[in-house]
């Protein structure tokens, strides 16, 4: 991972958390119903997850009641905008803008001495199983202040109207009760505690529920496609729902999201993309045994791909070289399919989502491809971070090297 930090590619853009923010975090943990933190600093994404509490937690989703249950904090204005590095859904980066762009100014504001508690309500207490996740619907987003700062202004204004009142000015214990409260908490007057409520509608989304299930409701018919085994095995014993499920492993997956007009492929051209050439670099990658140049140097120099290519076995070569073989067969073979020649995982990532989609739509699409044949580096890197980070451990150092660079060529 130090490799990726020195090129700034690993949660670079993580906020400081220390001192009395440390307090204010620790407060809205309790606020939730969990344990709060020993860390005396750490940092945060701009859901509020923090990489190092979920260390010290043994839970990646330690700001998670269960998964029916997920939530955020805000404890900072520079929140806003910031990536989400862990996301339990693929709308809490949506979730997030739509906080900030409607109360941003408030968030300023109360941030200053406070902090938020973010609810995302989807009416649903618990799942009990897989297919509860197609209740999902309209999310409430609900705020919560701690120390109750938005009851502590009721206060202050009941204390306010009574020192107004008859002769109160007088009254020595309501001027201790004003001072004491303008201590703790300031003037409240003036300040807006009150952050209303936000509906957000779901569609298409991604959930890590039960292992991860994509759910694509827009389309002729909903499609459910599982990642864990299990899960779909407990799913298709269903007999109420009208709907197609998959397991993500399903060979006639890439058909029926063909047929369905949620990806396309248009393979000549893909022939001349670079990302067809990161493809092929990373395939060679895999099939190296013991070479003897770098093989950051293979990839990049013509020369030594060609040599290396015509070291490695036929059916390696044929993986590698893939869509070249199947489009000049193609010529003289007018009848051959793609899905019958090429390596699947080639053909999958060959995919692309269909130009009809919406852009939310297109990123939850290039989230499955990557997950369901996740050999394109550059693309990896961008839809799911976690497998990239997983991926690249695995990877011998100069492939590495070779990955890294590729990756800041691109941005």
């Amino acid at each position: 991972m130090q490799k990726l930090k020195d090129a700034k590619l690993f949660r670079n853009e993580l906020i400081s958390v220390n001192g009395k923010l440390v307090e204010r975090y620790n407060k809205c943990l309790e606020k939730l119903g969990f344990s709060k933190t020993a860390l005396t600093s750490f940092s945060i994404d701009g859901l509020g997850w923090s990489p190092e509490i979920a260390e010290e937690k043994k839970e990646q989703f330690y700001l998670n009641n269960g998964e029916a249950n997920t939530h955020a904090i805000i404890i900072s204005p520079l929140q806003k905008g910031l990536p989400i590095y862990n996301p339990f859904h693929s709308f809490d980066k949506e979730l997030m803008k739509v906080v900030f762009k409607k109360h941003g100014d408030f968030i300023k504001d109360i941030t200053r001495d406070s902090a938020i508690c973010l609810d995302f309500d989807q009416k649903i207490d618990v799942f009990y199983e897989p297919l509860d996740v197609l209740k999902y619907k309209d999310i409430v987003i609900k705020f919560h202040l701690i120390n109750n700062l938005n009851k502590a202004k009721e206060n202050q204004l009941k204390l306010i109207h009574t020192f107004n009142l008859d002769n109160n000015f007088i009254d020595e214990n309501i001027h201790k009760q004003l001072l004491a409260s303008a201590k703790k908490y300031g003037d409240l007057r003036e300040r807006n505690l009150i952050l209303e409520e936000i509906k957000y509608t779901t569609d298409s989304f991604y959930t890590k529920a039960f292992g991860g299930i994509f759910v694509l409701k827009d389309f002729v018919k909903p499609i459910l496609i599982f990642q864990e085994k299990e899960t779909y095995n407990q799913a298709i014993n269903d007999t109420v729902h009208d709907i197609l499920m998959y397991h993500i492993s399903h060979d006639e997956l890439i058909d029926k999201l063909l047929s369905y007009d949620v990806i396309e492929a248009e393979l000549e051209e893909e022939l001349h993309q670079k990302k067809y050439e990161r493809i092929k670099k990373y395939t060679l990658s895999k099939h190296l045994m013991s070479p003897t140049h770098l093989v950051k140097d293979i990839l990049q120099n013509d020369i030594l791909f060609k040599s290396y290519l015509n070291k490695i076995d036929i059916s390696a070569r044929k993986k590698v070289m893939g869509l070249e073989l199947f489009l000049e067969k193609k010529k003289t073979s007018k009848a051959i399919k793609a899905k019958d020649f090429l390596d699947k995982d080639l053909l999958v990532s060959l995919h692309k989502p269909h130009s009809s989609l919406k852009p939310n739509h297109q990123d939850l699409i290039w989230y499955l491809l990557v997950n369901i044949a996740p050999i394109d580096v550059l693309f990896l890197y961008w839809y799911d971070k976690e497998q990239f980070y997983s991926t690249l451990k695995t990877l011998e150092s100069s492939t590495q090297d070779w990955v890294i660079e590729t990756i800041l060529n691109n941005f």
